[in-house]
């Protein structure tokens, strides 16, 4: 199976339960310039590693797209969808869009959330209490970051459901090789329902202009540094990026962790009697099985990539689910082993473009991880593999459905220490 087969096997959503035989194949490849799809496919951990880091590279991928989509876009449509998500800038525009939102998005900010993130949790997992079986994804997973998001950004979690379904279209725009607009005048499905968003959340950022609220949003209108702010379009582009990003791919993470323990059930146990472990449990998830599978960038000059002469506005495709299988950098890489002594990974990215959000996602999955394997007793996978999503990027499971032999009462919530 050749480069190009091997991708053809991704972009098939029977490969979803288990990519990583594919995977290895593009690994073992190398650096492969594949003409379907007009791009430079990168496979291995260290080219991977040194290409998030290369000043060579941009992320400004979407410029293209944007173009188009300024010629289908009806006249009525906010001008904020053409706002790039800062995470798709180059410096110094995305220095300056950063700097400012990480002001309102701060550790300690996020720190602060941990008690309510760990009682939210007690509830979704009492509210599963009286059954004998639970879907984690329905359950826990997805409502845990929706909910901790729209509280996070004033959102009311009545419009939940409108978020819900954008978001899953939205994740079309970001989900791999066949994201690119089309070349006739027609508007994808993502893109109405960018359009959809933008307008919702324009209102909301209108409403906290003349009443601001103890939200993100509100503080991403008062933020200035150095006398400068965000533009309207700029907040709103950011708020819808965090609406999306902060948590699909959350979801997926939770997700692949309970899934891990509930192949691991030494571990599970281990994770019930030592909460301290936790941290280590979702660094390898992130590595062994990441919510995120790959990413892209443009080549900003003609050069060579990896041995590969590229010229300028080349894509360049860095599959991180295969760098993380790669046996020139893990010892046992195909084994789920959080006590390795090589525990590390790319899932939040590096250098400028580190995740934002890095933070937030690690402690919802840590609280979410302890809580399960303290509360939930004796579960079981009743369908494994479970089903997966569609989606080729974002990749996880669409549910995993288990049984339990019941589901212990919550215990009492310590600033610092989730335990009973």
């Amino acid at each position: 199976m050749d480069t190009m087969q091997a991708l053809g096997a991704l972009l098939d959503p029977a490969s979803r339960p288990d990519p990583y035989p594919l995977y290895a194949r593009l690994r073992d490849a190398g650096p492969t310039w594949v003409e379907s799809v007009s791009a430079l496919v990168v496979a291995r951990y260290a080219d991977c590693d040194a290409l998030l880091r290369d000043p060579r590279l941009s992320a400004e991928r979407g410029r293209d797209q944007l173009k188009h989509m300024a010629r289908v876009l009806p006249a009525d449509a906010p001008s904020s969808v053409l706002q790039p998500w800062f995470l798709s800038l180059d410096p110094p525009d995305h220095t300056r869009l950063r700097r400012l939102v990480s002001k309102a998005f701060t550790a300690r900010s996020v720190a602060r959330m941990e008690s309510s993130i760990a009682v939210l949790t007690d509830e979704l997992l009492d509210a599963a209490a009286d059954r004998t079986h639970m879907d984690v994804v329905a359950d826990l997973a997805y409502p845990l970051p929706m909910t901790v998001i729209c509280r996070l950004l004033g959102v009311p979690m009545a419009d939940e459901p409108l978020f819900r379904d954008w978001s899953a279209r939205l994740t079309r725009l970001i989900d791999g090789f066949d994201a690119r607009m089309t070349s006739d005048d027609t508007m994808p499905d993502w893109l109405h329902a960018s359009v959809e968003m933008h307008r919702y959340v324009s209102g909301l950022v209108d409403a906290r202009r003349s009443d601001p609220g103890d939200d993100l949003i509100s503080e991403l209108l008062a933020i200035r540094h150095e006398g400068d702010t965000l533009t309207h379009d700029e907040l709103i582009s950011t708020v819808v990026l965090l609406l999306v990003a902060g948590h699909e791919t959350t979801v997926n993470l939770i997700a692949n962790s309970v899934l891990a323990l509930l192949r691991c059930p030494d571990r599970l146990s281990a994770l019930r009697d030592d909460p301290t472990t936790a941290p280590a449990l979702v660094e390898e998830t992130l590595r062994f099985d990441p919510p995120v599978q790959l990413t892209a960038r443009v080549v900003s000059e003609d050069a060579e990539i990896c041995g590969v002469p590229l010229s300028r506005g080349s894509f360049v495709y860095l599959m991180l689910a295969a760098a993380h299988r790669d046996p020139s950098q893990f010892d046992r890489p195909d084994v789920f082993d959080p006590d390795r002594t090589d525990l590390t990974h790319l899932a939040f990215g590096l250098g400028p473009h580190f995740c934002l959000g890095a933070p937030l996602a690690r402690l919802e999955a840590r609280i979410a991880l302890t809580r399960f394997a303290q509360r939930v007793v004796d579960p079981a996978a009743s369908q494994d593999p479970p089903p997966y999503r569609e989606h080729l990027n974002l990749r996880g499971p669409r549910a995993v459905p288990l049984t339990h032999s019941g589901i212990r009462p919550g215990g009492r919530v310590i600033a610092g220490q989730v335990g009973v």
